[in-house]
């Protein structure tokens, strides 16, 4: 912690300001320094973006069906750091990493029938992430592989497959078990690409590969069958190989693509949220609906946004600080 604290003060005493906690205390009195403006280009899917109104309050206007909420980790960390970066939020629910690569993506809000209608659906299509990175940029957050792994899908299927289970054996599991491993593959090919494609566009950036948080608990007798407010219909035992055969492989495969970028470096949300999955009391991501009855679909809700934003604020001081 010395060695990151020497380097926050080398950012100078105002960026040390708003960084809060992570400064030391002695800088609290020292005169503010002009501090550098670093350009950030936040990527990603729903995860990224927040979506769910437990991660906030959607704030863009006119809304462009991305669902970016003010309680999101890009939001909170912008708030953060104040002038030191300067953020460009272009993070989109329901992102594939071709999405982010190279493809216009039809975003599609909140309209998820029959779950909920979403008045202003359908929403014109969105640019490429990528095209928000420029030569200039000097850190790039990208936070995706889940819908092109289809962790969606996966999941509305394990509920229908659990309905009539009373809790018991892996029907969700037995059909669609055959299908991961190529996902996974799928998975590694195009996030080698889209960091390929995020290095050319922003040669000098720091790239931060953003993995996933805890979902579901090492122990999931902690988990209600037909509980809403968690996974409702899955079974216990299509939870443990979702957590083993898909989640943690889908952040496996991301961690190490990250390790092929001399420029790219994996942050890992997983090992802070292990105590803090659906089915704990101090959840930070919620079930089918949140607390309020609202429709969450498994999404962090802002605790896991904070948690995320101080693993990444970390990360990207550490990036963009002088080197000793």
């Amino acid at each position: 912690m010395a060695s990151f604290r020497t380097r926050l003060a080398l950012l100078g005493s105002a960026a040390a300001l708003t960084a809060g906690a992570l400064a030391p205390a002695q800088l609290a009195g020292a005169q503010p320094a002009a501090a550098a403006t670093y350009d950030w280009v936040a990527l990603g899917d729903s995860y990224t973006a927040g979506v769910i109104p437990a991660a906030g309050d959607v704030f863009e206007i006119p809304r462009d069906g991305c669902e970016r909420t003010d309680r999101s980790y890009p939001q909170v960390i912008d708030r953060d750091l104040g002038s030191l970066i300067e953020l460009t939020n272009v993070s989109c629910g329901a992102a594939t990493i071709e999405d982010v690569t190279f493809n216009a993506q039809q975003p599609i809000g909140r309209h998820l029938p029959p779950i909920s209608e979403d008045p202003d659906y359908p929403f014109p299509p969105v640019p490429p992430q990528s095209e928000a990175v420029k030569p200039g940029t000097d850190v790039i957050t990208v936070g995706v592989g889940g819908n092109t792994l289809g962790f969606a899908d996966i999941l509305l299927k394990c509920l229908e497959l659990g309905q009539g289970s009373g809790g018991v054996g892996t029907p969700c599991k037995d059909a669609l078990a055959a299908d991961i491993p190529a996902k996974l593959t799928k998975v590694g090919t195009d996030y080698d690409q889209m960091l390929a494609k995020l290095h050319e566009k922003g040669p000098h950036a720091k790239i931060l590969a953003i993995g996933y948080p805890t979902v579901i608990p090492n122990d999931t007798s902690k988990c209600r069958y037909n509980d809403i407010h968690q996974f409702l219909s899955i079974t216990p035992d299509d939870l443990d190989w979702l957590r083993q055969d898909v989640l943690e492989p889908l952040n496996k495969v991301i961690e190490k693509s990250a390790g092929t970028q001399d420029s790219a470096t994996f942050v890992n949300l997983y090992d802070s949220s292990e105590k803090h999955s659906v089915c704990d009391a101090g959840k930070w991501v919620e079930g089918v609906l949140d607390s309020d009855n609202r429709p969450a679909l498994v999404h962090p809700n802002a605790k896991g946004h904070q948690n995320a934003a101080d693993h990444v604020t970390s990360e990207m001081l550490n990036a963009i600080a002088p080197k000793d």
